[in-house]
């Protein structure tokens, strides 16, 4: 009854919704056989859970072109210039509405965040960054009902339908052994679930049960904090190592010296004519990643320690570990300057 009055609001909404009974695909057959024999699923069970599906378009548009709908022409076609990308990335994610109600969740678990840190030794403003950049702090944690994404994505042709197999199958495990029902959970539009946006496969590896309730529940805040910073430590974050620091390169606007981003390293030796600006200190000795932030006039370079290459693990994209080591340094500021101490 619930399905049926949350398709006829979607319909008076206008949305348009399409019911598939995906059990008549030979790939599904064989994909219900093999959880059956492996997982020891009930075959019934799954052939209803697929026999139903709410066909994800604008999720499989991401992935496929083909599906992406067409924008309504506009008198102008709105375009950037050639630089700035960095400049326009930051806008939406390190804004002062951002820190200000980071620093507010982290004073309402702080608790939370401090038994977190003893156990597991990562700082709080960097989990507490992360939940910012994945959800607003749990706020918007996805609509998509993830069960329907992972089943699109998976067996409608894109190119990275063996991926989402995959996840839709460790998924499927997971409803099972934390005993949830698999059409009830939200998430992204790549099926990414909880405050954390922890896909399926990360979900079974890294989520813990922190509130003791025998349940790994991340869209609960302990296992959520939780569960992020257990993420990151067994990805290899080292407990009071730094994470980066700006450096300056010269005269020039513009670094093309070297090549930069998240998976190159250098031994700091290597690289002559870099000083870090406003004259700071680096105690870190070990090899180091050149990220550089596009802006609309000039570069900004920074090196990147090995606790900067672990967020990526989080997300593989500099941009995103730096914008959550630039959102983790200015929540820590702000709680500092609100609450006159720090959590740790």
């Amino acid at each position: 009854m619930n399905q049926l009055k949350a398709i006829l609001l979607l319909i008076l909404l206008g949305i348009s919704v399409q019911a598939k009974d995906y059990t008549k695909r030979t790939a599904v057959k064989t994909f219900i056989n093999e959880m059956v024999k492996k997982h020891h699923f009930d075959k019934a069970y799954l052939n209803g859970l697929f026999a139903n599906v709410q066909f994800q378009k604008r999720a499989l548009g991401i992935f496929n072109p083909k599906y992406r709908e067409k924008k309504k022409k506009t008198a102008k076609k709105k375009t950037y210039p050639k630089h700035g990308s960095w400049t326009r990335y930051e806008k939406n994610l390190l804004s002062e509405a951002k820190v200000k109600l980071g620093s507010d969740y982290m004073r309402k678990h702080k608790h939370i965040f401090k038994k977190v840190y003893q156990r597991y030794g990562v700082p709080p403003e960097y989990v507490a960054a992360i939940i910012g950049v994945e959800s607003r702090y749990g706020v918007k944690q996805g609509d998509y009902p993830v069960f329907d994404v992972l089943t699109t994505l998976a067996f409608e042709k894109n190119r990275r339908s063996r991926y989402f197999k995959s996840e839709l199958k460790k998924f499927l495990v997971l409803s099972k052994t934390e005993k949830f029902n698999p059409k009830s959970i939200k998430g992204s539009y790549a099926g990414a679930i909880g405050i954390g946006q922890f896909m399926p496969s990360a979900y079974k590896h890294f989520a813990v049960d922190f509130d003791g309730d025998g349940k790994r529940t991340i869209h609960q805040t302990p296992d959520a904090i939780a569960g992020i910073a257990n993420y990151l430590q067994k990805n290899g974050w080292k407990k009071w190592q730094p994470v980066a620091e700006r450096v300056s390169f010269g005269e020039k606007t513009r670094y093309w010296a070297k090549k930069t981003g998240y998976n190159r390293k250098y031994p700091q030796s290597q690289l002559k004519g870099l000083k870090l600006k406003y004259g700071k200190s680096w105690s870190y000795k070990g090899p180091v990643r050149l990220i550089k932030l596009d802006r609309y006039r000039y570069d900004e370079l920074w090196y990147g320690a090995e606790n900067f290459y672990v967020i990526t693990r989080y997300n593989h994209s500099s941009y995103y570990a730096m914008a959550v080591h630039q959102l983790a340094q200015k929540l820590k500021r702000e709680y500092k300057k609100q609450h006159g101490v720090y959590l740790r």
